[in-house]
């Protein structure tokens, strides 16, 4: 597995998200690499299988239990990790 390059944006929420994943943990981090985890594994990123099914209505169903700006937090946290990935891809072609 490549190491997540620190030079690109969201790459804490990505080393974040595979350390929970690895470990099983459920957080805001780990289902939003489960989101991402096609375009990731086509990065060469060792996203382990998802074990909870719609990764992305548990993401918004978790940022609701913590606050009421949802919808903004969730809106945020993908864009942060398309980000990634299209500099991911980027670095990867050149």
């Amino acid at each position: 597995m490549p190491s997540v390059p620190s030079r690109l944006p969201g790459q804490e929420l990505v080393s974040e998200g595979l350390a929970d994943l690895s470990a099983g943990r459920e957080s805001e981090a780990s289902l939003l690499v489960e989101m991402a985890a096609p375009r990731l594994r086509s990065l060469g990123f060792d996203v382990p299988p998802s074990r909870r099914g719609d990764s992305s209505h548990r993401l918004y169903e978790l940022l609701a239990e913590r606050d009421g700006g949802a919808h903004s937090h969730y809106n945020a946290l993908v864009g942060r990790m398309v980000s990634f990935v299209r500099a991911a891809e980027h670095a990867s072609a050149g």
